[in-house]
């Protein structure tokens, strides 16, 4: 058995073993952050099954996936890095999700793509959630108006997404996004990546980034 496949298991155990011990039956998504790696590090993964996988750029997702999302269909290929507006036609072509919505400007551009090729993608909303200057994503303020703004130009909003600050316990964070989400009344919640999964977890995450402690370190 291939490495990459029995990290993700060994993953999804330990998943598994911390909810059933929370008596929480719903188990999240596991979206193989694959961007910077060879399509031949994914392709075992691909065959043990695994069908969601994460890119950030979209030139490299576009060369990498085109082929292999032709042949196999049921891959769900997910925008997770910061999506510039001039490559907005090239994801909406490729991608099944966007987890970094965070304008208007944004919004429209997928609205009005989408409609040109008849394409719905689903969409999360990037809060900014510890309020920092470096981070993408919208203001917590500032949510509503966007969530509105997405629902009135017919986007498929299906929640929020949030990549807390680095250096501080981030369970707070999963915390209050969990509840934001919920006010909202969104059924998906994009958290938690290789150094926090089992938190984000616990806190109703219902997709979850992970990268190096799947595929090994970036160098």
């Amino acid at each position: 058995m291939h490495i990459t496949v029995q990290n993700i298991i060994s993953i999804e155990n330990k998943i598994k073993l911390k909810l059933s011990n929370l008596n929480i039956n719903n188990l999240p998504k596991i979206i193989a952050v694959s961007k910077t790696f060879k399509i031949e590090k994914i392709l075992p993964l691909i065959e043990h099954g695994h069908i969601h996988f994460g890119e950030n750029k979209v030139q490299e997702a576009v060369e990498k996936w085109t082929e292999i999302k032709s042949k196999k269909s049921n891959i769900k290929l997910h925008m997770i890095g910061k999506l510039q507006t001039n490559k907005v036609k090239f994801a909406v072509k490729l991608f099944d999700f966007i987890h970094s919505v965070d304008s208007k400007k944004l919004a429209k551009k997928i609205a009005d793509e989408q409609i040109k090729i008849n394409k719905k993608i689903k969409i999360f909303i990037q809060v900014n959630i510890g309020n920092e200057d470096q981070k993408s994503g919208v203001n917590k303020n500032e949510i509503a108006e966007l969530i509105s703004y997405c629902k009135q130009i017919n986007l498929d909003l299906i929640g929020l997404m949030c990549i807390p600050p680095a250096n501080s316990g981030t369970q707070k964070y999963f915390e209050e996004m969990h509840l934001i989400n919920k006010n909202f009344s969104f059924q998906e919640l994009s958290m938690g990546m290789s150094s926090d999964y089992l938190k984000a977890s616990e806190n109703s995450a219902t997709y979850l980034r992970i990268g190096s402690s799947i595929f090994g370190e970036r160098f």
